[in-house]
């Protein structure tokens, strides 16, 4: 396998760091809308959540195809397309009169925009730009930079929400995601201009079969899973839950911000010691690490102060997983199939999005309480701190394989 000139690491960091932190930044605020939204149109929360879940399912399933895309044809035009769909979603969330309509714009739209400019192709890029030695930190500075967005955005949409309602809001949103574009204009890389495939030793097919069958990939699938489960049942309904027992809407605003900034270290920091580090340890740690946090917050009085404190140690462990996860996808199978692998393991994490939004909402209107929902999260958390001791981040042994066609 042979990939041309590479771009210099400095203008892949920051460009991919620029998209993520808008792409990522946007979607962690979902969660201020749901009241607004709920009550202005008379839907259940469980309306909303649906949508949300449908949006995390969508942008699980169409993350496979845009890794296969930016794989094959360069990352740029993915990353346009995602822009565009972006920006229509959150035009479609603004203006959807029914709970359908929100369902494919929310939904369908805004996940498919999410897939085609976030984790998976911008660390398909930084595989193949970026030495090995220095891959997983590098990793870890694009996940930072998703958790930055969070920091930065939560609080701006929280202040636009107030001052210019939930609609106009979404509206601003739509112009200010079309950014995305200038800065993917930084990362076309050499090789793909054109649409020039670059040469592979494996086929879409072998890959996926090589994939599949071998369990550490399985365990990391598992693993994801629930980290999707718990982020996102966490990032879309703990406003609500903080104001259902009484406390203000500032304090669910700070919350996720807070959550954001103590990311920005927990991801650089785990991006750092998945160089020195068994990845397996890093991960089953960040895991049992979250249910930890979770059985505290839930037994501690709740003030404002004990939102705090859990914001920001949930906020280290909160896309910590993102950078070990891919890395070792990475050094197990190489980079040639980097983002269409990781969009499988990311299809995985948004599996356990989709049911960890849904069962809130659902859970919510049938018993008024998120309680079954918030140790279940601790259950799984113990689970995928289980499944990831086995895995094995050796490069894979592979013997002569067909040329593909």
């Amino acid at each position: 396998m042979h990939f041309p000139a590479r771009l210099s690491m400095r203008q892949v960091l920051f460009c991919g760091a620029a998209v993520v932190t808008l792409s990522m930044g946007i979607r962690h605020g979902f969660g201020l809308w749901l009241q607004p939204i709920t009550q202005a149109q008379g839907w259940t929360r469980e309306t909303f959540a649906f949508a949300l879940a449908v949006q995390n399912l969508a942008w699980g399933l169409f993350g496979v195809f845009a890794g296969m895309l930016a794989d094959r044809f360069g990352a740029f035009r993915v990353l346009i397309g995602g822009a565009v769909l972006y920006a229509l979603g959150l035009v479609g969330m603004a203006l959807s009169p029914t709970p359908l309509l929100f369902a494919l714009t929310a939904g369908v739209l805004i996940g498919a925009a999410q897939a085609g400019t976030t984790y998976a192709v911008v660390y398909g890029i930084i595989g193949r730009q970026i030495d090995p030695a220095r891959r997983s930190w590098a990793m870890g500075v694009a996940a930072a930079a998703g958790s930055f967005g969070q920091f930065l955005m939560v609080p701006v949409e929280g202040f636009l929400i107030g001052g210019l309602g939930w609609q106009q809001s979404l509206l601003v949103l739509a112009a200010l995601v079309l950014l995305i574009g200038p800065f993917a204009w930084g990362l076309r890389e050499p090789g793909f201009t054109g649409g020039a495939p670059v040469q592979r030793e494996q086929t879409i097919a072998q890959a996926l079969r090589e994939a599949f069958r071998y369990p550490s990939f399985q365990l990391l699938m598992a693993g994801y899973f629930v980290c999707g489960f718990q982020v996102v049942f966490i990032g879309v309904h703990m406003p609500s839950y903080l104001k259902d027992k009484g406390l203000s809407p500032q304090v669910a605003s700070y919350a996720l911000a807070l959550i954001g900034l103590f990311n920005v270290f927990g991801t650089y920091a785990v991006g750092v010691l998945g160089q020195k580090l068994a990845r397996r340890k890093i991960l089953a740690a960040i895991y049992f690490g979250r249910s930890i946090a979770i059985v505290a917050f839930l037994w501690a009085p709740l003030t404002p102060m004990s939102v705090y404190l859990f914001s920001a140690v949930i906020g280290l462990l909160w896309l910590s997983t993102v950078p070990p996860t891919n890395a070792t996808v990475a050094q197990i199978f190489g980079v040639a199939h980097l983002s269409m692998l990781s969009g499988f393991v990311f299809f995985s994490h948004q599996i356990g999005s989709f049911m960890g939004v849904w069962l809130g909402g659902l859970l919510y209107d049938r018993t008024g309480s998120y309680d079954i929902v918030w140790w279940l999260a601790v259950a799984l958390g113990v689970f995928a701190a289980l499944v990831n001791l086995p895995v094995r981040e050796a490069p894979i042994r592979r013997g002569p394989l067909p040329q593909p066609a």
